[in-house]
């Protein structure tokens, strides 16, 4: 070793002294490091101003962006400023909850720069791994992660790929072969030359397919059907209102108001700001319960998703070598005597997942009939032999040779009867590692019993699976490892049904076809996601490696477990923060529940705004008169958009099956409660203009305290799907309820920027709204059965 460079690494870890290149020197670094760009991942960063201009850019906005530009071209600034704060306020509550939701993922994303051990210019020093170039020559230790696909040099390491491969059984890394980014080496040592960096390596073509993974939002096709669907209708209304307002001889000056009024009504103002709102409040329960959302829209699209791919390993089962079975082979020796013979060729510290499982279970069964063992040599475990030996003494003093490794290498040394050869088929038949342990005089060895190792399923996961059955969920597993392996976990945790062929993932997939999907790449799980897509299905992939973020980017929800990688949760709209698979129920019955809030509330407005604008046009032709102003709807909107806003902390039962949008059921139910909602409105004015002979503005008056009265009874009775008086609003909803029918029965009754109205009327309004409320959800009732609303 080198007494100016204490901490380099020594020159031999093989037999014999192997050569150690001297690396790059500085100036062969920055040139390659101009050429490749560093080991890291390229991030796409949004300026903050342009993330808020684009919560301008929709169809919502685009309405109310037109309609302040028409009050301002006609002088109507103060109604102008109202519909700018509503508009501002739209926007403010996006930013507010994108910004949240990208500062908790940038949170996930946080780490320290993993360390590298770099020789440049013959020196051996610390560097940072995004500095690495092709080329370099690096030192990988026990513990260490890989930092760059690398070619090992000299040395060997044995690698923990489970977060690349899916693979949870280490891999052995010797001379000239290659060692991916991102593993973990659980034994040797290793000098290593830098073949790929960044992008190109295994690790970074999975993040590319990451970035170019996409499925559309649910959430904003919903919200695009639902804007289509009232622009329709809507602008057909106005105009027929426009046409018949020229028949009778209202000038230009009049129609204008009309017209502003008729756009304002048909705006569905507080939408996009309460699908945001019931995701935040659902997404702060589901925080409680250690689940995080870094996308506010993977809570709605949890509500829908049908078909569940779950990864094998840390998913469903432990991700931790365990021993399933012992079976003695020779006469006297039982199942605790192999464990500790086998212990005794294990290494005593190290992190060896075979070596800590067998000294784990050995120190549990006691010790052998003849008694402790005492080693006195003990040589690891050499790749190349795929053996470790360690010479004993039992307590009388006896010497005695143990060999413990892959049953093929310990044959050479001991022979092997035809039935325990039939034990080690069976064994990988069942996707189980095999070893076999032999032990006796150094010259006359024989096997004494075989162990068989498998990652066990975790505890929960049956009741999961049960769960998810029962929820309407069905559950693939997708995993890298081989058919027998995963078929023994599917069996054991209840996951019945046949094994899809490797490498024959089709085009289109029904979760009913196969249950498991066994020696998958990453870009197979991309492609199964996707498969499962085009045949109609709404996904959910959980995962926790670097290979599952492509199919968690892809699919509708994906969720990563608490032990999964940066980059699974980058991919990830979920992430699980506790051990375990309970927060995907939690989830799943909270989006549900969030799903049923945004329902209730989008049905409330179908029916409000295609109803107001026909009281609108049924008020024209009965009064020849418009019986709103521009003030008055924007004032009316105000009123009701607070009260629906809250209705998204409302208390609501999650369904008992995946919800969907059905957008033309929605329109259909919207149809008979409209209608209903249209006659009553307009006997309210027929009365108030033929039989009170009200004057145009108390009329205009009468109808905005008609349609804000109106509006509240339609958001109580449409927020149950049965009958409105079997569960019991939150009283935040109760609140702004009553804070909004306070407000406005007080500017009816004081005059304040409308005609004021007598006390008498407005108590007969509000003994007519709760007449209009029972009738009405009797209606609702049998249409939402009929047409499966739910």
């Amino acid at each position: 070793m080198d007494p100016a460079h204490p901490h380099e690494p020594p020159a031999a870890m093989n037999a014999g002294p192997p050569v150690i290149p001297p690396g790059l020197t500085t100036a062969e670094a920055a040139q390659r490091m101009a050429q490749f760009g560093p080991n890291a991942m390229p991030e796409e960063h949004v300026h903050p101003f342009k993330r808020a201009l684009q919560q301008f850019w929709a169809p919502v906005p685009w309405m109310l962006e037109a309609t302040i530009v028409l009050q301002l071209v006609i002088g109507e600034r103060l109604e102008a400023a109202m519909i700018a704060t509503l508009l501002l306020l739209n926007v403010a509550l996006g930013v507010f909850q994108e910004t949240h939701a990208n500062a908790a993922l940038a949170l996930l994303k946080q780490r320290l720069s993993p360390k590298v051990r770099l020789r440049r210019n013959n020196v051996w020093a610390d560097a940072a791994a995004p500095d690495l170039v092709p080329g370099d020559i690096v030192q990988v230790t026990l513990g260490g992660i890989v930092p760059a696909d690398l070619r090992i040099l000299s040395g060997s390491l044995l690698l923990d790929q489970s977060t690349l491969t899916g693979e949870s059984i280490p891999v052995e890394a010797g001379l000239q072969k290659t060692a991916y980014a991102g593993a973990l080496a659980r034994r040797g040592e290793a000098i290593a030359e830098v073949v790929t960096t960044g992008t190109r390596t295994y690790f970074g073509r999975t993040a590319e397919l990451v970035r170019i993974a996409h499925v559309e939002s649910s959430e904003q096709a919903a919200v695009l059907g639902i804007v289509r669907a009232l622009t329709v209708v809507n602008f057909t209304i106005v105009i027929a209102m426009v046409a018949y307002a020229h028949v009778i001889g209202m000038d230009v000056p009049q129609i204008i108001p009309l017209v502003l009024t008729a756009l304002l009504s048909a705006v569905p103002v507080a939408l996009p700001a309460t699908f945001t709102l019931a995701a935040a409040l659902g997404a702060k329960t589901l925080a409680l319960k250690g689940v995080l959302l870094t996308r506010l829209s993977a809570l709605h699209e949890a509500a829908m998703i049908d078909v569940l791919c779950a990864d094998k390993t840390g998913t469903l089962t432990e991700n931790a070598l365990g021993v399933t079975a012992v079976r003695p082979c020779k006469e006297g020796y039982d199942e605790a005597d192999v464990l500790v013979f086998a212990a005794a060729a294990s290494s005593p510290n190290g992190q060896d997942p075979i070596d800590t499982a067998i000294r784990t279970v050995a120190a549990r069964g006691g010790s052998t009939r003849s008694g402790p063992l005492a080693v006195t040599h003990f040589t690891p475990f050499d790749p190349a032999a795929k053996m470790s030996e360690a010479m004993v003494t039992d307590p009388h003093g006896t010497a005695m040779r143990v060999a413990k490794g892959a049953p093929s290498a310990v044959a050479t040394l001991a022979p092997m009867a035809p039935e325990i050869v039939a034990a080690v088929n069976d064994y990988a038949a069942a996707g189980y590692r095999t070893l076999a342990v032999a032990a006796g005089p150094p010259d006359a060895l024989a096997i004494i019993g075989l162990i068989a190792f498998s990652d066990p399923p975790r505890a929960d996961s049956q009741g999961l699976l049960s769960e998810l059955r029962a929820l309407g969920v069905r559950t693939v597993m997708v995993t890298g490892d081989a058919a027998a392996t995963a078929s023994t976990v599917a069996r054991a945790i209840g996951l019945d049904g046949a094994v899809c062929p490797p490498s024959q993932i089709p085009e289109r997939a029904s979760p009913d076809a196969f249950a498991v999907y066994a020696g998958v790449f990453p870009e197979d799980k991309f492609r199964l996601v996707k498969a499962f897509q085009h045949d109609g299905h709404a996904v959910g992939m959980c995962g926790d490696g670097a290979n599952d973020a492509p199919a968690l980017r892809q699919a509708q929800m994906g969720i990563a477990v608490s032990t999964a990688t940066d980059v699974a949760k980058a991919a990830a709209g979920i992430v699980l923060t506790d051990p375990g698979l309970g927060g995907i129920v939690s989830c799943i019955k909270e989006g549900r529940s969030a799903f049923q809030r945004v329902l209730t509330y989008t049905l409330s407005i179908l029916v409000n705004k295609c109803a107001t604008l026909f009281v609108m046009g049924a008020g024209l032709v009965m009064t020849e008169h418009a019986v709103l102003t521009p003030m008055l709807q924007a004032l009316s909107m105000l009123a009701n958009d607070l009260v629906t806003m809250s209705r998204a902390a409302d208390r609501a039962k999650p369904s008992p099956y995946p919800n969907a949008w059905r957008i033309r059921n929605l329109t259909l139910a919207a149809i008979p409660l409209g209608v209903f909602k249209l006659c009553y409105c307009i006997g309210v004015l027929a009365v108030g203009w033929f039989v009170l002979h009200l004057g145009t503005s108390a009329m205009q008056t009468l109808t905005f305290l008609m349609l804000v009265l109106a509006g509240q009874a339609n958001v109580y009775v449409m927020r149950e799907r049965e009958h409105f008086w079997q569960s019991h609003p939150a009283w935040v909803m109760m609140i702004a309820s009553a804070v909004d029918v306070a407000i406005v029965t007080g500017l009816a009754l004081g005059g304040v920027l409308m005609v004021p109205l007598p006390p008498l009327l407005v108590g007969a309004l509000f003994v007519a709204t709760a007449v209009f409320a029972v009738a009405l959800d009797s209606i609702k009732v049998m249409v939402r059965h009929r047409l499966r609303i739910d």
